[in-house]
């Protein structure tokens, strides 16, 4: 049996890190314990966060919100504060796994998990999200954008943790829109998926937009340029369709077992189109691409 630690405060974390500096950590475990029963990943000990109260709970502050990293993502979708300031990231929560993962994940462990199908992880691009990271004697805040190095891959430090997430209230105005296509359309990894939000003029010109693509690259996949390229342009789908140079340049799909490159760069083209529809609270969106069978 391996030892499991269960510390109840900070100060007993970083005590119980000190004396297992060895242990992995977890909160809700759906990852590691895929990774246990798999053979990929052997500890000699575990290090569980989940009844640390710092790391729990969503909290508000006047221009930000700040997202405790062992919140649950049922803690998440049943927040108000989530609901109301950050659609985009509800939207996600609500596709994300079955309601047991949902119960027990905690989007901490979504973000430090790095995988570039993590479904968390294209809205708090597009929110501009910052971690919180600490460890027994320093804190540091960095962009999610700079936190992530590859696929399973960050810059967290030896005895260090993700604290928490602070998200900038957008404001009104926001158009925001998540949607992942997988091979089924429930408990799917996806094969592709774009988080959005965009600001559109009474003439419809599209005054600021945000854009972000998981499963098409060994990170998430974002473009300045392209964003900068959509600034003036109509929410219209042959406007749109005038950036897709940018957006291939954007994404590095891999053939898998699930799909292979040239259909995820489709989808993701097609993901784009749809948000003029979703704009416009039209049902007749542009369908993805047929599925790829085995």
């Amino acid at each position: 049996m391996k030892p499991v630690f269960l510390p109840t405060s900070l100060e007993e974390l970083w005590d119980t890190l000190s004396r297992h500096p060895e242990a992995s950590l977890y909160a809700g475990g759906t990852d590691l314990l895929v990774k246990m029963r798999s053979g990929l990943v052997r500890p000699s000990s575990l290090l569980c966060l989940e009844r640390i109260p710092e790391l729990r709970g969503v909290q508000e502050h006047q221009d930000h919100v700040f997202i405790g990293a062992c919140t649950t993502h049922r803690g998440l979708l049943e927040s108000p504060l989530v609901q109301e300031h950050f659609p985009v990231l509800a939207e996600a929560l609500r596709c994300l796994g079955s309601p047991q993962i949902r119960n027990m994940g905690t989007i901490g462990g979504n973000v430090v998990s790095a995988s570039p199908a993590g479904d968390t992880l294209p809205p708090l691009y597009v929110l501009h999200a910052r971690l919180e990271l600490k460890s027994k004697d320093s804190s540091r805040q960095m962009p999610v954008r700079d936190f992530i190095r590859g696929p399973g891959a960050t810059v967290l430090r030896p005895g260090e943790i993700l604290a928490g997430i602070r998200l900038e209230k957008p404001g009104p105005g926001w158009i925001h829109h998540f949607e992942k296509v997988g091979q089924r359309m429930a408990l799917a990894i996806a094969l592709a998926s774009l988080a959005a939000m965009i600001r559109v003029s009474r003439e419809g010109l599209i005054q600021e937009a945000r854009l972000a693509w998981g499963s098409v690259a060994p990170t998430i996949a974002a473009s300045e340029a392209l964003e900068s390229a959509l600034v003036g342009m109509p929410l219209e789908e042959s406007a749109l369709a005038g950036v897709f140079p940018l957006i291939q340049e954007a994404l590095s799909p891999i053939d898998d077992v699930r799909a292979s490159a040239a259909y995820r760069r489709a989808v993701s083209e097609r993901l784009v189109l749809r948000l003029c529809h979703v704009a416009k609270g039209s049902e007749e969106c542009p369908a993805p691409p047929p599925r790829e069978r085995p």
